[in-house]
């Protein structure tokens, strides 16, 4: 791997100046944008911050508000002076102007954006798949398109503001600005004659600033920066993000399932073909919700979080089916004409978390037919079946009987980690009142739990990634383990095997070119970084599994890997500090994003982070908080 440790401690250095020269400056672009008068900098100094060159830095102003469409204009001049007052003429002329407020310093919110360096591509060796001189890196590099002497921009903040990810995405957007745009309307279309135009390809970085309040934040990947670990942020994001769920949930029971921030809709991007008033949900996630609530009342001991819980489960109850097995009455989860092994699972989780923090019972009886479900689903030689109702097979009637095919078709990676996490936590505390019960579900649990472990790996091969991703599994591993009977050797290689491997597959701090890449998973060296709360809720499951078992050093390693990637998640957190360019900023506060520069938030995507942070926060301090 690569060390960029020069050049980042550069880029490092260049975020602990005193930026209250451009905070001045904004300060009196703001001013001349609503009084019309020309703009004076010549007393200010940018030294270390601005190094204008008239030939190259290409300089835009953006002005953004609470329901509005942001607008903004780039230009270069003689000077830097020269360009600012440039800008601030032709946005002070677009016709949408006069319904911006800007003497609202909270809500009418300046972003400065220049560029500081440039560079000629070749369009064939553009990627961003490695770190070279030819990567477009999203969020960080922009690009320039130009032909018989002009050019078309995507500047690199865009990427937050139009909630792009990747290459293709930049290229849609610049595409559409250049003579092709009104060629055709079709995207492949556009982007097939861009390919065979003569167009020059340039590659550049920029600088940012975005005002907030009175002063102005320093800007990276279109964000704001965390440099470091710590608890407070960790809590506070942990209440905040869960209570914006609360926020969002409906008289049913159910989660606001899916918000797109940067234009304040609901409609989901895999099904995007949905009604408005039948947008799609899901039931494995709205339990993730409902364990999500659980941590905060944790952590802070209110009970609003119980009542909230309460209620979502019983919308689970609602879309419970009942099914007859050898062990008695079973239950399972049926939605969205589906059946799926995970559902059912992840609902046991939740009402046995539920039940364990609470001390709530009325849910036994659902509890143990959810359980006599899951154990009626494994196969005779452990294999775990992924849907007992799938519309694609036998004519969505029960798979009682599959052939091998079938059993294939239908088999999930992810369903077995949860249905057996939720078993884990059945067995662990129904000894007394379901003596029976019990050693069945250990019984069948050891099986399914040594063909996960042993045999999976050799029959789905094809399954496996190069960054593990069975979080749920490592969960179930620790949970089992409270049984002496389950402490085996080959249950404990795969946790901490999966965990030692995120941790070689985690950027460093210097093994990337871009500062905020620290703490980030990927696949293989040179993906854009994973900042991935599920995968580390599997971490800290291992740290626990690790402290459990009395293995201090390894605890110690797991619990300050949790804390690296901790860090490089607190990114995803929308505040009213770097949510500038949301159309409902108000909403958006609090939630949590999928990825650093996409807009998307989901429910699992703050309940899975939410999670990770609740049970690294649990590990070292004291709950509940107050």
């Amino acid at each position: 791997m690569q060390n960029f440790k020069t050049e980042n401690d550069k880029e490092r250095k260049f975020f602990e100046q005193d930026f209250s020269p451009v905070n001045e400056l904004l300060k009196r672009v703001r001013s001349s944008l609503i009084s019309g008068d020309k703009l004076s900098i010549s007393d200010l100094d940018f030294k270390g911050i601005i190094n204008y060159n008239p030939s190259e830095t290409l300089v835009y102003v953006t002005i953004f508000q609470a329901g509005r469409k942001s607008i903004r204009y780039g230009s270069k001049r003689e000077s830097f002076e020269a360009t600012l007052n440039r800008n601030i003429e032709m946005l002070r002329k677009n016709r949408n102007f006069s319904e911006y407020k800007l003497d609202d310093f909270d809500n009418c919110r300046i972003m400065l954006e220049y560029v500081i360096s440039r560079k000629k591509v070749n369009k064939d060796d553009l990627q961003y798949e490695r770190f070279d001189d030819c990567r477009f890196e999203i969020g960080i590099d922009g690009l320039e398109l130009r032909k018989d002497g002009i050019s078309y921009y995507y500047m690199p903040t865009e990427a937050v503001t139009l909630s792009h990810m990747g290459l293709k995405s930049a290229l849609k957007a610049l595409v559409k600005r250049t003579p092709i745009g009104k060629m055709t309307n079709k995207i492949s279309e556009r982007l097939s004659i861009l390919s065979q135009s003569n167009y020059d390809y340039y590659l550049f970085r920029t600088r940012a600033f975005v005002t907030y309040k009175d002063g102005i934040l320093p800007l990276y990947r279109g964000n704001i920066r965390f440099t470091k670990f710590d608890y407070d942020v960790l809590y506070n994001q942990v209440m905040n993000s869960i209570d914006w769920c609360l926020d969002n949930m409906y008289e049913d029971g159910r989660f606001l399932y899916y918000y797109e921030c940067s234009d304040d809709t609901y409609t989901d991007h895999e099904h995007p073909n949905r009604p408005l008033d039948d947008l799609y949900y899901n039931d494995l996630r709205h339990c993730g919700g409902v364990i999500a609530l659980l941590r905060a009342y944790q952590l802070s001991g209110d009970e609003k979080y119980v009542a909230a819980a309460k209620k979502a489960l019983n919308w689970s109850v609602s879309i419970t089916k009942p099914q007859d097995t050898k062990w008695g009455q079973g239950y399972y989860a049926y939605y969205n004409d589906k059946a799926k092994l995970g559902g059912t699972g992840v609902l046991l989780v939740a009402m046995m978390q539920y039940r364990n923090i609470t001390g709530d019972k009325s849910y036994d009886e659902y509890i143990k037919g959810y359980a006599r479900h899951i154990i009626s689903r494994v196969y005779s030689n452990g294999e775990i079946l992924g849907y007992y109702i799938h519309p694609g097979f036998q004519g969505g009637q029960p798979l009682e009987v599959m052939n091998d095919e079938e059993r294939k078709a239908t088999f999930s990676f992810y369903y077995p980690g949860e249905a057996l996490f939720g078993l884990g936590l059945f067995a662990n505390n129904f000894k007394d009142e379901e003596p029976e019960l019990v050693q069945e579900v250990r019984r069948i649990g050891e099986i399914a739990l040594d063909w996960l472990v042993d045999e999976r790996p050799k029959i789905y091969a094809d399954l496996f990634t190069a960054l593990p991703s069975d979080a749920w599994l490592m969960q179930a591993i620790e949970e089992w383990a409270k049984d002496e009977h389950f402490r085996k050797e080959n249950y404990f290689n795969f946790v901490f095997g999966d965990a030692q491997t995120m941790i070689d597959k985690t950027y460093t701090r210097d093994d990337s070119p871009y500062i905020d890449y620290e703490g980030g998973y990927y696949y293989n060296y040179g993906d854009h970084y994973y900042p991935d709360g599920a995968r580390s809720e599997g971490l800290v499951a291992a740290y626990y599994l690790a402290k459990y078992l009395g293995k201090k050093d390894l605890a110690k390693k797991l619990l300050n890997a949790c804390k690296t990637v901790a860090m490089c998640q607190f990114h995803l957190y929308n505040s009213m500090e770097n949510n500038y360019s949301h159309k409902n900023p108000a909403r958006s506060n609090r939630s949590i994003r999928f990825k650093a520069t996409r807009q998307w938030v989901r429910v699992d995507s703050i309940q899975h982070v939410s999670c990770f942070f609740a049970r690294l926060y649990m590990a070292e301090n004291k709950y509940p908080k107050n």
